[in-house]
């Protein structure tokens, strides 16, 4: 079976380093061949081009612009009267995908409003985000990117969150119905949400185009304490034949550096 491939998330990682390019040679000096990031758009695109291409490594996700922070967004793509932000955004991510030839985008649904009846929002929200979908995957298979869309738990990590689990998820691609969009599973969400793990890998690993690791609960290195076992996991994703990129978006509980004896020990017993 062909070893997984590790890209070191620099919105979480290396944050020792100061701004991104900085980041980026500080993981391929770690060994990654590969990063990806939330939101890089407060970095010229040029200055990122050149720390990738120095170091060799490969972007291969970045988030759509999150929409106002300080006003409670994060992501607009389900949230019914911002359709044309949420294009605009698109619109920027695609231009740095494009600049960094990065070839996946995570589509940021949103929040439900604050005070919002979860039940009496959903259907809107939903539907914006159906129309939202088709939308990106007609521009984003012209470009020759993939979309994702992340279920985020509403349980520890964000209550408003509008899209958790995988299941909604899975169902909302069915109705987008294209397959320049598909679910990126991070295992911290999936198993905050809903556990289970080995039987919703199975069944939704052929939606599945990215992947996310940290430890449960404490969002820390897969080797911390917590629920989940990652040995198993890495082979079950082996045995699936799992053949794209997974995202290290975790807290270091010190050191970046320290923190990566994990990766470095799959490494080498796949040398």
């Amino acid at each position: 079976m062909a070893a997984l491939k590790f890209c070191a998330n620099i919105s979480w990682l290396f944050t020792e380093m100061g701004d991104f390019p900085q980041r980026i040679r500080a993981a391929a000096a770690a060994g990654f061949r590969a990063v990806e990031a939330a939101w890089l758009y407060d970095c010229d695109a040029e200055e990122l081009r050149q720390a990738l291409r120095r170091t060799g490594v490969e972007l291969v996700l970045l988030n759509t612009p999150p929409g106002d922070m300080k006003s409670g967004d994060l992501g607009l793509a389900a949230v019914p009267g911002r359709e044309q932000e949420f294009r605009k955004g698109l619109d920027l991510a695609v231009k740095y995908a494009k600049a960094l030839d990065c070839r996946r985008i995570h589509l940021m649904a949103g929040r439900i409003p604050v005070g919002a009846d979860y039940a009496a929002v959903a259907m809107e929200m939903e539907a914006t985000f159906v129309q939202n979908l088709k939308h990106a995957a007609n521009v984003l298979s012209k470009e020759g990117i993939l979309g994702l869309i992340e279920p985020i738990n509403t349980r520890i990590t964000d209550p408003l969150y509008f899209l958790h689990s995988p299941h909604q998820a899975a169902d909302i691609l069915q109705k987008v119905g294209h397959s320049a969009i598909k679910l990126q599973m991070d295992v911290f969400h999936w198993q905050i949400m809903d556990g289970n793990l080995s039987r919703n890998i199975r069944k939704y690993f052929p939606i599945i185009g990215h992947v996310q690791v940290a430890q449960v609960p404490g969002r820390n290195e897969p080797d911390a304490a917590g629920e989940l076992n990652f040995p198993y996991l890495f082979s079950l994703l082996e045995e699936l034949g799992y053949q794209g990129y997974i995202g290290c978006e975790y807290k270091p509980a010190g050191s970046t550096d320290a923190g990566l004896k994990w990766i470095q020990a799959y490494w080498n017993s796949h040398a």
